[in-house]
Order: structure tokens, then C-alpha cells, then sequence
């Protein structure tokens, strides 16, 4: 075998390692804060009213479904962003990179949604395979 069918192989799982880990991350945690009853009242300790509770769920629920699947990848990874940068300014107020109250896992994942939306979902995805949807929404 030659070193670019490997080369080939290993970047194909490597994306589909990448999407389903922060896929599967973002869908746990949407699910969680439907079912935390205080979730609403942190929103409110924030500014925000409690009836976001629902909307900010899906936000991470829809896109996490998304990125597992491999449609929409780099949309979902964009909206997935932002709200990455609203948890790292505005709920943590990037005080603390480490310790308590730290948001390094925060930016881990907004790095990771932005490779996502750079390289697109890859080769194994149901995007790649439909070759019905545009490329630039892959």
C-alpha cells in the first residue's frame, strides 16, 4: 500500500473521530438542560429569562444531531461557536482559563468547531455520500 491511501483512510476517521466526539458532547449537554429543572434560574442569575431554557437546548440538541450524522456540518459547527463564545464571555465572563469557573474546555470546543468548519465533515458522512447538498454546506 501506498502512504496517501493510508494518509486518506486515517484523515477520513479522523474527521468522523472529530464530529462524532463534539457531536455527542453538544447533544448530552442540550439534553441535560431540558431536563435540569435549575437550568431556567441560572439563566436568570445571567440577565436571561428562563424561557430560553428550550431554545438554547435545541441550539446544542439540533447541531450535535447534526455533526454525528455529517449534514450541515460546518453551519451546525458555526452556530455551535457562537454559542461557545457566549458561554466563555458572557456566562464566564473569561476570568478564569483554568481553576474554578474555568472556560479552557470551552475553548477547546470552539477551536474544534472551527477546524469542523475549515475541513468540513469528511468522506464519511451522510453529506459526502448524498452529493445532493452543496458543497459550501457540507
Amino acid at each position: 500500500m501506498e502512504a496517501n491511501i493510508r494518509e486518506g483512510k486515517l484523515n477520513d476517521i479522523t474527521h468522523l473521530g472529530i464530529r462524532l466526539t463534539v457531536g455527542v458532547i453538544f447533544l448530552i449537554h442540550g439534553i441535560g438542560k431540558t431536563a435540569n429543572p435549575g437550568f431556567g434560574g441560572f439563566l436568570g442569575s445571567l440577565g436571561l429569562p428562563a424561557e430560553m431554557v428550550i431554545p438554547i437546548a435545541l441550539a446544542e440538541i439540533v447541531p450535535g444531531i447534526l455533526l454525528i450524522i455529517g449534514v450541515l456540518s460546518r453551519i451546525s459547527s458555526a452556530l455551535l461557536s457562537i454559542i461557545m463564545l457566549g458561554a466563555i464571555f458572557h456566562v464566564k465572563k473569561a476570568e478564569n482559563f483554568t481553576g474554578q469557573g474555568a472556560y479552557e474546555f470551552d475553548v477547546i470546543l470552539l477551536a474544534t468547531n472551527l477546524a469542523i468548519i475549515t475541513m468540513g465533515p469528511g468522506r464519511i458522512s451522510i453529506a459526502h455520500i448524498a452529493k445532493k447538498i452543496p458543497r459550501f454546506l457540507h
